[in-house]
């Protein structure tokens, strides 16, 4: 049996197993690697525990209805957090992607403008959802999904992230919604 919280046991997967690759996409930028965490059975494992706990209530029950991950490293997450709080997975795909009928918002980047699609069925009226992605950078990418959800009428209960880049103050974009990340870098 593992020891120490779901919390304590994502933070130290995420420090011992997440990699920095300076000057990647591009020079100035530190990318945070994630491939040797999914590579770790358990320390998967302890992230993917961590991020669910975002969904369930106080006595451990889900509290939400689906879990939606965005393209495309948050899929690779939000897929077994679903499959941990037995609800489904949806995918938030860039402009294009899904076959369907879809509800759209474009959003800024930090070097121009992107758009996010979801099917208009993916979430019906009244569910709540919670949000997983890797990285809370700017918000722009939560935030856009946030606004497919409220489309589609439906709640966006909770978000969580694997790490949050506190210097840039993501969680400004996100309103008044609880926002967990494991990390704070």
């Amino acid at each position: 049996m593992a020891h120490g919280s779901v919390t304590d046991r994502a933070v130290e997967a995420l420090t011992r197993l997440v990699r920095d690759v300076p000057d990647f996409p591009e020079p100035g930028v530190l990318f945070k690697d994630i491939t040797p965490l999914l590579a770790d059975a358990a320390g998967f494992s302890a992230v993917v525990e961590g991020l669910a706990a975002a969904g369930r209530d106080a006595s451990g029950a889900t509290r939400v209805d689906k879990v939606l991950g965005m393209e495309a490293r948050g899929f690779i997450l939000a897929a077994p957090v679903a499959l941990s709080l037995g609800v489904g997975f949806v995918p938030v795909r860039k402009a294009g992607k899904l076959p369907h009928d879809t509800h759209s918002v474009a959003y800024a980047l930090e070097y121009g403008e992107a758009v996010l699609e979801l099917h208009q069925d993916a979430v019906a009226p009244g569910e709540r959802v919670l949000v997983v992605d890797d990285v809370l950078a700017t918000g722009g990418t939560a935030r856009a999904t946030h606004d497919l959800v409220t489309a589609c009428g439906a709640t966006t209960a909770s978000f969580a992230f694997l790490m949050e880049l506190g210097f840039l103050d993501g969680r400004a974009a996100l309103g008044d919604v609880p926002s967990t990340a494991l990390l704070t870098v």
